[in-house]
């Protein structure tokens, strides 16, 4: 097995990025400006939140913070996000995700204004910009040369957007896609569970490239696997206090395959490419 070293991947990113950064200050331009609005208490997103703005920091990029209460009224975060739609200073706005259930996440998105987009959720989003998680698996290809000409890939998902995104996304290239949701597959009944794991099993198994983002903990293991495959894993869970992927690297471990680490793959590069989409609008607003 072959770990594919997100960090290291993530860190060239972010060396290109402060070099056009430094050029920014040497031409006596202002730093690139990012603001993240974040709901709620959830000690996930703070932390995510938290890191984002320390590696904001470090390639040269300023992050502006605007924090609400668990109970905050959906009204005020639009008034927030239309304030900064027209904020000059601002240059890239991301809304950190999941809301609390309260709050209509669609509508909330919906406001953004999609040359601010940093996230790249809206379908009517610039060319410039591209969804962070899709720009991570673009670069993972590019630095291990995967070819995609003429090959297979099976994308393993819960979120209809997000299946529907990756799919159209590598058709670009040249992929022929599978699709198999499992969407609240730990609620199914034992029959049902067999079936999809089968029917998963399956197509990974005739892929050259796996992208699995389930959150379901070491789904993935070398019964679903042929040599010399590429998985990318982006899925996260916690067990016992431990991340875990969906795929079983132990498990994997067996096989002449790709994979990226959870932790340690593909998060690192998505947080490099969510900062490469803020340097992409600020080139395009100036």
């Amino acid at each position: 097995m072959f770990i594919i070293d997100g960090k290291s991947i993530a860190d060239k990113v972010k060396d290109e990025i402060v070099v056009e950064t430094i050029k920014l200050a040497q031409a006596g331009s202002v730093r690139p400006s990012l603001a993240i609005i974040l709901v709620g208490e959830r000690e996930d997103s703070k932390l995510y939140v938290d890191l984002k703005q320390k590696e904001a920091f470090k390639v040269g990029i300023d992050t502006h913070l605007y924090k609400f209460s668990e109970n905050a009224l959906e009204e005020e975060i639009l008034e927030t996000i239309k304030f900064l739609n027209t904020d000059q200073e601002i240059d890239a706005i991301l809304i950190q995700l999941p809301l609390p259930e309260h709050l209509d996440t669609e509508k909330i998105l919906a406001t953004l204004d999609p040359e601010k987009d940093a996230d790249g959720f809206l379908v009517d989003k610039p060319d410039h910009v591209l969804s962070p998680v899709i720009g991570a698996i673009f670069r993972i290809l590019s630095e291990i040369a995967f070819i995609p000409t003429g090959k297979k890939a099976c994308i393993l998902y819960n979120s209809e957007v997000f299946g529907q995104t990756v799919k159209e996304s590598l058709k670009k290239i040249g992929l022929e896609i599978k699709l198999v949701s499992l969407k609240d597959f730990e609620t199914k009944i034992e029959a049902e569970k067999k079936k999809l794991f089968e029917k998963a099993q399956t197509a990974c198994l005739s892929a050259d490239l796996i992208i699995s983002a389930l959150g379901l903990p070491e789904f993935i293991d070398e019964s679903f696997v042929s040599n010399n495959a590429v998985v990318i894993d982006v899925g996260i869970s916690k067990v016992n206090d431990k991340t875990k992927g969906d795929a079983d690297a132990d498990s994997l471990a067996v096989k002449d395959v790709w994979l990226t680490p959870v932790p340690g793959g593909v998060g690192p590069i998505t947080i490099a490419m969510l900062f490469k989409n803020v340097l992409a609008i600020y080139n395009h607003r100036k």
